[in-house]
């Protein structure tokens, strides 16, 4: 699987700024994806992120491993139209910065699945070194809106 930000377009509800994947490299639908994100200097987290050292925040890297493996459930026919919602974070560790023009490399595989959960282990690193770990848990469901 190889994707580009049009085609996760299709596949993702997130815009910008929010769009956090900038291509799927590599993945296998429903099982696990690969995607990068390259960071630039002029995307607005960084303008109180800090205004004087620029790092991109932890958060948006779970946000970002969350995104690839959405990627991936949301890839097969079965699953289109869902959207993923991040359920649960454990055990997330940052090992090292992301900072401007760095090329952050983001797996996420699917662990296991249980109904319309997905339960996820994602890695980002930078130039062949950790930047993070975590376990995710997504919960997939109608992008539909309801009054009840």
């Amino acid at each position: 699987m190889q994707l580009d930000s049009n085609q996760i377009s299709q596949i993702l509800p997130h815009r910008y700024p929010f769009a956090l994947v900038d291509r799927i490299t590599d993945g296998e639908e429903g099982s696990w994806a690969r995607g990068i994100k390259c960071v630039s200097v002029q995307e607005p987290v960084f303008q109180g992120h800090f205004p004087t050292y620029y790092v991109l925040p932890g958060v948006m890297i779970i946000e970002a491993l969350a995104q690839v493996a959405a990627v991936a459930m949301l890839a097969n026919p079965e699953q289109r139209g869902k959207i993923g919602f991040l359920g649960a974070v454990k055990n997330a560790r940052f090992k090292r910065q992301v900072r401007p023009g760095d090329v952050m490399e983001m797996e996420s595989r699917i662990v296991r699945t249980r109904g319309n959960f997905a339960f996820v282990e994602g890695r980002a690193s930078v130039d062949g070194q950790l930047a993070a770990t975590v376990e995710l848990t997504l919960a997939f469901g109608s992008n539909e809106t309801s009054d009840k």
